[in-house]
């Protein structure tokens, strides 16, 4: 889901030589001030908490924006989900990951909670460890039909499809043994995901899974469902193709066997859209609204958290911050879907391009912290796989690493950037400025197939990490 030269990033690595480090911080209290309830969030123990929701096209909700303002804080702490179906469970998210952080920070330090929320959604057999209760999850590997709670989640994605989604539901369903049904389901996924709609002159920036032979993208989807631990997937699948198989090649289970990896395109369209939607929320609604809020409250520290899409929100949000402006204090990306390239001045496979939104580091004032994991198997499989754009369809099953994300193995060519541990940046900090690669796989580690680790990101250690980026430690 990644455009290197045009869609995921937040800018080129600036200052990223400084080796002056920042304490990670262990200190315990936070000011008096911290305890007022301030706004919203049922089932948040933190406080002050408040929620700034967005609409699609990134419109903010006046009453969430005016509970924000009203915080008694020096710090905000602006927390931005991924994937998720709906506002309870972002907010679960938040009250889980906000949890640790009253007794991490220094006693000068008085901190505000924000959740963020915006309009994305998850399938419900993409696992939270220690996070969905049991029963509550279609089981993995239960089969390419459409489970009711992701089919209610796909109907208030796309409210105004529901045809389509009915007809989709039905041959994920039925898997017919058709190639013509594969063509009709590719066809609805591409009306879904809006490429069909795209203008012929920007037709190449389309990814080539939603224009390449059905039946191919199907096979390649399936293929790596079974990398990445889908149980059954390698049988249904067959042999992986060889090197001059082509949209021809044979299936070891026939035309019903692709019907996961049909499933897993559907999933990809959702994507899709996500990652334009969050850039949209991130550039016209985040960031003109920080902007206000530091205009209004000079003093106030702002610290920028994204996890997953969430990490696009917030990276574009730098993209309203002015010049030589110094409120947004540190960001940190849990496990981030956007370009690994995107802070590249110039990109490795194409020296006249850059990363998408290069520089902007320039506008926060301290370190831009991308904590990756190795086991995140939605960024380590299909993010690469998907990102893949019109042009170079016999490569589809390559994970070319021009196609890597943030969020699997951090911020490259950059040169200088740093490269630690988890346990390094806890024990000495992290740079005071620029970017910064932290491996979190010794803690973000658990999930089950197909997302992987993606969404194990709610440890105390990535709260002392978003602590040593914003120096709020003792």
């Amino acid at each position: 889901m990644a455009d290197v030269g045009g869609g995921f990033g937040i800018g080129v690595g600036v200052g990223v030589g400084a080796r002056a480090r920042i304490g990670a911080g262990n200190g315990a209290g936070t000011g008096a001030g911290a305890r007022a309830t301030v706004g919203v969030g049922v089932g948040v123990g933190v406080r002050p908490y408040a929620e700034l929701t967005f609409d699609s096209e990134g419109d903010v909700d006046r009453a969430t924006q005016g509970a924000v303002s009203r915080m008694e804080a020096t710090d905000l702490l602006v927390f931005a989900h991924g994937w998720n179906s709906d506002r309870s469970t972002a907010t679960r998210l938040y009250d889980r990951f906000f949890a640790p952080f009253e007794g991490l920070v220094g006693s000068g330090v008085r901190l505000g909670y924000v959740g963020v929320v915006w309009p994305a959604m998850r399938f419900s057999d993409e696992p939270i460890p220690d996070f969905d209760a049991p029963g509550v999850l279609a089981p993995p590997g239960s089969g390419s039909a459409l489970d009711p709670l992701t089919r209610r989640a796909l109907g208030e994605f796309w409210p105004e499809r529901r045809t389509e989604l009915d007809r989709v539901a039905e041959l994920l369903e039925e898997r017919p043994d058709s190639a013509a049904a594969f063509i009709e389901f590719g066809a609805l996924v591409r009306e879904l995901a809006g490429v069909d709609t795209v203008p012929a002159l920007v037709a190449p920036a389309v990814p080539a899974i939603f224009t390449d032979d059905v039946l191919e993208v199907c096979r390649a989807l399936t293929v790596a469902l079974a990398r990445a631990g889908e149980p059954g997937a390698a049988a249904a699948a067959g042999p992986g193709p060889g090197p001059g198989d082509g949209p021809g090649l044979t299936v070891g289970a026939g035309l019903r066997g692709l019907w996961g990896g049909a499933k897993e395109l559907l999933r990809q369209a959702t994507y899709y859209k996500m990652k334009k939607r969050a850039g949209v929320v991130g550039e016209r609604g985040l960031g003109p609204v920080l902007a206000q809020l530091a205009a209004a409250r000079p003093a106030l520290r702002f610290h920028l958290i994204g996890h997953s899409f969430g990490a696009r929100v917030v990276s574009f949000s730098l993209r309203a911050v002015p010049d030589r402006s110094r409120y947004v204090k540190s960001v940190t990306l849990l496990q981030g879907a956007f370009s690994h390239y995107a802070f590249a001045d110039r990109l490795p496979h194409d020296k006249g391009s850059g990363g998408a939104l290069r520089g902007l580091q320039h506008r926060v004032d301290g370190p831009v912290v991308a904590c990756h994991s190795p086991h995140d198997s939605a960024l380590k499989v299909f993010y690469p796989l998907a990102s893949r754009m019109a042009g170079d369809s016999a490569g589809l099953l390559g994970f070319d690493e021009r196609w890597g994300a943030i969020g699997h193995d951090g911020v490259q060519a950059v040169p200088g950037a740093p490269r630690l541990s988890l346990e390094t940046a806890l024990r000495e900090g992290v740079p005071a400025a620029g970017c910064v690669s932290v491996d979190a796989g010794s803690v973000v580690r658990r999930g089950g197939a197909p997302s992987g680790a993606h969404s194990d990101i709610c440890h105390e250690e990535l709260a002392r990490v978003v602590v040593a980026a914003g120096r709020m430690g003792r």
